[in-house]
């Protein structure tokens, strides 16, 4: 466990400080509906965000969007540091809920524990990482540059904001993603003082697939008919049948649908399929056998067509990622916090960043837990042990790399 610095220690202290606050933006976030789909709602709580940076001395950038939100750029004032590269915080304002949830789900406390729709994943990250970009501005700055770039469609594969993803990180020296951290096995609560966070993630491929027939009265004349159904039906033990567990490889047909109505023969089907893999090599594979079942007609006279909706590639260790680990560790120590690393199947953005040559941690926000259910929940007394500790992980990791 290394000595704080007196920069650090007045950091530290000042975020030690901005509980009441750090709570009260979360609420503001969570209460602000934002939606992937939801354009207007996602950039109302980027409006939310670009108010905080600026009300806190940080200068802001709206990269718009047409379909999407818009991204938020927020970068910290050091004219001494502007030749050297930033250290990036990336984190996502959108939420997998529909249009309304805030209002019949508003933020709400109960115990040590808060609720409400992205409470964890990921507005409590956004709060952390602002006020850590709020607490340098207010104690002297960074020796190095730092950037936050806040996006808008992360849980939908980030179509829009992947070039801007990747284009800041061939610029960053290193990412922190505040993703929510976890509570490892065996822990209940924030109190146990042990945290897990991610330093390795599957890449996932979403797909839709589209299965052509022909139509025909299904009691006059069934014969003259193509089932897609039957088509679909045939083939997704097929498609379910690639997992390979030992492999670390998944592949699930999680939504169906097609037919026109009961007593016609099905002219049209379809299904989603979720792929979960390592390697590149295995995406590569996977792909083509599921576009093989999908296209080759099991009923004769169907058809098939894949296509590819949207992706995330994997987060791989490096030893530059671990470095960074060890140093997010070291910094945790300090306030007596285990931290453990973790390889999940989740996917997020920091495989984008990762695979630019970035070095990139993930998972560094506030515990939660439940993401993506109405039980979806973040330990209130995380939020500023969260913030110290990646105050001081970036402040290591600037000194380092000047």
């Amino acid at each position: 466990m290394s000595q704080m610095t007196p920069e650090e220690t007045q950091v530290t202290a000042w975020l030690a400080a901005r509980k009441d606050a750090m709570v009260a933006l979360l609420r503001e976030l969570v209460d602000t509906d934002s939606g992937s789909y939801d354009k207007a709602g996602v950039d109302r709580a980027g409006q939310v965000l670009a108010r905080f940076h600026e009300s806190n001395g940080l200068s802001v950038e709206i990269v718009p969007d047409a379909r999407y939100g818009d991204a938020v750029k927020a970068r910290l004032p050091n004219p001494a540091a502007n030749d050297q590269r930033p250290v990036l915080l990336l984190g996502h304002r959108d939420t997998v809920f529909p249009e309304g949830e805030p209002t019949r789900r508003p933020f709400t406390i109960k115990g040590s524990r808060a609720y409400g729709p992205g409470v964890a994943d990921m507005k409590g990250g956004l709060v952390i990482e602002a006020f850590v970009a709020a607490a340098f501005a207010a104690n002297g700055g960074l020796s190095a540059p730092l950037m936050m770039l806040t996006t808008s469609d992360e849980e939908i594969a980030s179509p829009s904001s992947r070039p801007i993803i990747e284009a800041a990180a061939r610029e960053a020296r290193c990412v922190f993603n505040a993703e929510p951290s976890r509570l490892p096995a065996g822990t209940t609560s924030a109190a146990d003082h042990k945290q897990s966070i991610t330093s390795g993630r599957k890449g996932g491929v979403f797909m839709r697939a589209e299965f052509t027939g022909k139509a025909a009265h299904s009691g006059a004349n069934y014969e003259k008919g193509v089932s897609a159904i039957v088509d679909l039906g045939h083939k997704i033990p097929k498609l379910q049948g690639l997992t390979d567990l030992e492999r670390g490889v998944t592949v699930n047909v999680g939504l169906i649908g097609g037919g026109q109505t009961v007593n016609t023969v099905a002219p049209h089907a379809w299904c989603e399929i979720d792929l979960r893999y390592v390697t590149a090599a295995q995406r590569d594979e996977l792909v083509e056998a599921i576009r093989a079942i999908v296209e080759t007609p099991v009923v004769e006279g169907a058809g098939g067509k894949l296509t590819i909706r949207g992706e995330f590639v994997p987060l791989e260790r490096t030893p530059e990622s671990l470095a960074l680990f060890e140093t997010y560790r070291d910094a945790a120590a300090g306030y007596g916090i285990s931290v453990v690393a973790e390889f999940t199947g989740g996917c997020a953005d920091s495989g984008f960043t990762a695979a630019q040559g970035c070095p990139t941690l993930c998972s560094v926000g506030p515990i939660g837990g439940m993401a993506h259910t109405p039980d979806e929940f973040l330990e209130v007394e995380s939020l500023v042990p969260a913030a110290q500790t990646l105050a001081l992980a970036v402040m290591r990791t600037a000194a380092r790399m000047e």
